[in-house]
Formats: structure tokens, C-alpha cells, sequence
């Protein structure tokens, strides 16, 4: 079962654990001319910094909310310069046209858009924008490796049914369920193709960070790389979306 209080018990390796965004990404939001030095962005479920980092390394003045305190603890070490606040971002307090930038990377699935759409919208100032990303752990257009074939198989033993490649994980769903409440509107959708190497020990670690995988499953995970020489290659890819906001008036959230 998915829980996000699963990322809060791994606050300590999270980090280390799982990998940073790619750089075409990041070379993309570049393009879109917002990492500029002095604006003022905001990082929802910044977890321990993974987008944190790289939009305070481009001179932008960054607001982190994150709601695990250890995850909290973790990123203050990590990025000093962000004012962290402990809070969801749904609870999370905003002052108008506050932002010029609102980031949510690999956790708008966690949130209740109801509530957050019209905060972000009050937040934002009028030329300013909201991008959502997301890494997927598993590219369906890449060539199936045998370890994604045993990744594939531990995922259809379970007793429960999976939940992962649902719409959450889908770049055109994300966007018609952002853009529903006419707060905001799509600029452009982006799809990068990415690999990774990693040896047992980092598969077991990365595994261990996704919320819907057992510890046996991880166990599993971790043994398949051993037996396949010790190192697998893994396709993944991200999508980026690029939101506006637009000129309807905001509604109030709903309790």
C-alpha cells in the first residue's frame, strides 16, 4: 500500500538513495528562462532537496515545504540557505503573488489538488509558473533488460494488485487533473529517456524507497542484480509540466 509516511522512516539515506532528476530536465527549465538569480521559487514535498539544490545552485531565493520532519531535518543540513517549513502543502501558509516559481517534483500524487490548485494560485505572481515533474521508475518504451524482467515478475506475484502505471504516473492524466479547475493552463509537456547503473547494494537501497514495495520484494530485487553479474542497467524516464496560471478567479479551498 502507498503511504507517504514510507519516505519519513528512510529521512537518513533518501537522499543517496534515489537519483537526481536528469540533467535534460533540468536543461529544459533552464530554457524556460524562470531559473533566473533573485526570483523566488517555492519547493512542495521537497523531501530532502533533490530540486531544492539545484534551483538554489541558480541563485533563486527557495521556500521548502516538506511534512516529515526528518525529511525536514535532513534538507536543512543539506541546503541551509532554503527556508524549510515543516508542513503539507495543502497546510502549508502562502502569502499573494508571493512566488514566481512553484515546484512539486515526484509528489503531486500525494496531494489534494481541491485544496492546493487555488493556494498555488493566490501564491503565484501573475507571470509566474508551476511545473510539475515526475521520475518513472521503469521506461515501457525502453528494450526489457532481464533484470526489468525479474522487476516485472516479483511485481505480478503480489497478493494485492499493483497501483504503479496508473494515471498518477501518466504526464497527460497529471495534466487534465491540474488544469480541471480552469486555475491553471498547460504550456507545454516535456518526456525525457534516461539510464542507470546500479550494483546490488544501490538497487536494494533504491527499492527500498518506493512506497508500494515490500521488503521481501526488496530482497528480491537486491538478489536478481547479484545473480545477474552484480550490475544491472536501468531505463527510466521523467516528464516535465509547464503550467500558467490564468486569470479566473480563485476559488475557496475546500475543507
Amino acid at each position: 500500500m502507498r503511504d507517504p509516511r514510507h519516505f519519513e522512516g528512510l529521512a537518513d539515506e533518501y537522499a543517496a538513495a534515489r537519483p537526481p532528476y536528469p540533467p535534460a530536465l533540468w536543461d529544459a527549465i533552464r530554457e524556460l528562462g524562470v531559473l533566473q538569480p533573485g526570483r523566488r521559487a517555492v519547493d512542495l514535498g521537497a523531501g530532502t532537496g533533490q530540486a531544492t539544490g539545484p534551483l538554489l545552485a541558480a541563485g533563486l531565493s527557495v521556500t521548502a515545504v516538506e511534512p516529515g520532519p526528518r525529511l525536514a531535518a535532513q534538507l536543512r543540513m543539506r541546503h541551509p540557505e532554503a527556508t524549510v517549513l515543516i508542513s503539507r502543502a495543502e497546510d502549508v501558509e502562502l502569502p499573494p503573488e508571493s512566488f514566481d516559481l512553484a515546484v512539486v517534483a515526484t509528489a503531486i500524487h500525494w496531494m489534494d489538488l481541491g485544496i492546493l490548485l487555488p493556494k498555488l494560485h493566490r501564491a503565484l505572481a501573475a507571470d509566474g509558473h508551476l511545473l510539475v515533474w515526475r521520475n518513472i521508475f521503469g521506461d515501457t518504451a525502453a528494450p526489457v533488460t532481464p533484470f526489468r524482467e525479474q522487476v516485472v515478475r516479483i511485481v505480478r506475484d503480489r497478493q494485492a494488485p499493483d497501483d504503479a502505471g496508473t494515471d498518477t504516473e501518466d504526464a497527460a492524466a497529471t495534466a487534465a487533473s491540474l488544469t480541471a479547475s480552469g486555475l491553471f493552463t498547460v504550456a507545454d509537456i516535456s518526456r525525457f529517456r534516461w539510464d542507470i547503473e546500479l550494483d546490488a547494494d544501490q538497487v536494494r537501497r533504491l527499492f527500498a524507497t518506493f512506497s508500494n514495495w515490500s521488503a521481501e520484494e526488496v530482497d528480491r530485487a537486491a538478489s536478481a542484480a547479484r545473480d545477474l553479474g552484480g550490475r544491472v542497467v536501468e531505463h527510466y524516464s521523467s516528464w516535465l509540466i509547464v503550467l500558467r496560471p490564468t486569470d479566473a478567479a480563485t476559488p475557496s479551498p475546500r475543507s
